[in-house]
Formats: structure tokens, sequence, C-alpha cells
């Protein structure tokens, strides 16, 4: 019996921040969706200190893929081997790892090699295209280092709900019948080709200038365990990139229901976005307000949606 064909490929790229902060951008897999644009939802599974298994979503030609990674981390030498298992792939394995090597104080070579079995329609070329993808998506978010305390902001909403988290749940989930019930939300579109995977294209009404927004996103929804992760594919500025969650945390009486946002800003389209002279302060307080002002609004929703049931009970 012939052995299989195995594609192979290896890429170097200069990144112009130091070694620590590269490996440490690597190594931090459940950031990747508001850093890195293919990555939809990242989780840890389990971590022992040597070994790390991930359950991944991403977004390949505009599919949304799940995988299986095993990863082994070696911090000592800036190098993480990994196995991955993606749903495009059945019965296939891709290779690989991950080296930072220091190039000076400021700098580093960073080097992602992988081997992939030769399946249909996978050519060398297709392996070497991703490799250099992956790479430079990497490069341009470490790049932006020195700046990411300012770029990046994370930050919650709640509110309690007296009611079930079943409906809820079910409010959230869906999110097409938003345009009847969410006064910002002018339209709303979703496809669900897979199970629990939604498409959406929202269009939305900004609160200070009257314009309509148009945002595209996945959702991902996890009934069982009461989360609905979602990132956006489509943003408009000065977002840059922006992922986030709703998740409900049931007690003997009620629900706490959590919008989760993470965000990074795209410093160039500030001053277009917000006006001539405007600063990054000015954005993540513009950011904040907005993002917090729909969630809220949904949040209330949320909870007269459930408690408006329980009350028709009685």
């Amino acid at each position: 019996m012939s052995a299989q064909r195995v594609h192979s490929a290896r890429h170097t790229v200069s990144v112009a921040a130091p070694a620590g902060v590269v490996y440490g951008l690597l190594a931090d897999a459940p950031r990747w969706p508001v850093l890195l644009p293919p990555f939809v939802h990242v989780e840890r599974m389990d971590f022992d200190g040597a070994e790390e298994n991930l359950r991944l979503w991403h977004l390949r030609n505009g599919q949304v893929c799940s995988a299986h990674a095993r990863r082994l981390p070696r911090p000592q030498e800036r190098r993480i081997e990994f196995e991955l298992r993606d749903s495009l792939l059945p019965g296939e394995t891709t290779s690989g790892s991950w080296t930072v090597a220091p190039d000076g104080a400021d700098r580093c070579l960073l080097t992602l090699c992988q081997e992939r079995p030769a399946g249909p329609g996978q050519t060398p070329g297709t392996l070497e295209r991703d490799v250099r993808a992956e790479a430079a998506a990497v490069r341009e978010a470490a790049e932006r280092w020195d700046r990411l305390d300012e770029l990046l902001l994370s930050f919650e909403d709640s509110t309690y709900v007296s009611g079930s988290p079943e409906l809820v749940y079910d409010f959230l989930y869906r999110i097409e019948d938003w345009v009847d019930l969410v006064p910002h939300v002018e339209s709303a579109e979703v496809t669900e080709d897979q199970p629990g995977v939604q498409a959406t294209v929202l269009h939305t009404c900004a609160p200070e200038t009257g314009e309509t927004l148009r945002s595209e996103s996945v959702r991902l929804c996890f009934p069982a365990a009461g989360r609905i992760v979602h990132k956006e594919t489509l943003t408009p500025d000065p977002v840059a990139a922006h992922y986030g969650e709703w998740y409900l945390e049931p007690d003997a009486t009620g629900v706490r229901v959590v919008s989760a946002h993470h965000v990074m800003l795209r410093e160039s389209a500030v001053e277009a976005a917000l006006g001539a002279g405007a600063l990054l302060v000015d954005a993540r307080r513009h950011v904040r307000e907005w993002l917090g002002r729909t969630s809220t609004e949904a949040l209330g929703l949320a909870r007269w949606h459930a408690e408006s049931a329980v009350r028709r009970l009685r």
C-alpha cells in the first residue's frame, strides 16, 4: 500500500514586536477572536500545564468550520507544537509548529511550519497560501503591541430576570424577531445552515445621527449552556473587531443575563467616524456608550419577554 502524500510548508516573517509579546499572543488562544480575523470563538477544553486541548470555530471562504487542536506549548523555547483536526478535512490531521526567535530587543522572527495530507482539492500552493496568511495575521496583530492597552476594551452589562432562563434564551436566539421588538434594529436577516450556527445581517439606527449602520455577524448558539457567542465579520468604524457573548447564570429564583463585549478599535478611522480632532479616548467612550446602550436595551426587552410570560401564567 502506498503512503498517503503529504504537503508541507514553512514560512518565516519578521515582526516588529518583542519575541515574548508574539509568543504570548500565540499562547493565549481564547483572545484570538478579537485579534485574528478568521477566528470566531476559541474554548480551552483543558490544560494540564504541559498539553492543551482547544475547540476552535473559524471562517474559511465564508464558511464556519470547527476544529479540535492539541497543543504542546514550550515557553522556554518560545515554541508551540500542534495537531489540528478540522471539520472541512474529516479524518485528516494537520500538524505543525509556531516558533518565535528574538531578532534584537523589539523584533523577532516568527516561523510557521505545517504538514497536511494531500486531500481532494488540496495542493502545495493551497497550504503555502494558508501558512503565509496565518503568519501575516499574527504579525499584524502583534505589531500593535505597544498600543493594545488603548486599542482594546472589554466590558459587560447585565440584568436580573425573575423568570425562566429558557424564555430569556429564546428571546436572544430569535434575533430575526428583533425588528418588531428592539427599537434600534431596522432589519435582520438570519441564515442557519448548520444547527446553532447563525449568519446575521443587521441594519441598526445610530442614536446620535440617525444613520443606518450595517453589520454582519456569525453567532454560535449553545442552548444547553445558556450561551450565544457572536463575532462581527463586517464592523462599522471606528471598530476593527468585535467579539462578544450572551450568557445566562440561573439561580433558584431567576437568572442573571450578561452581555459581554471585546472590541479592537481602528485608530486610522477614529477621526472619520467621530469628527476632526477625535482621539482614541473619545472612540473608547463612544463604543462603550453605543454598545452598552444597545445591550441594555436588548437585556431589558429579554427581561420583559420572560417576566411577562410568568405573569400571564399566574
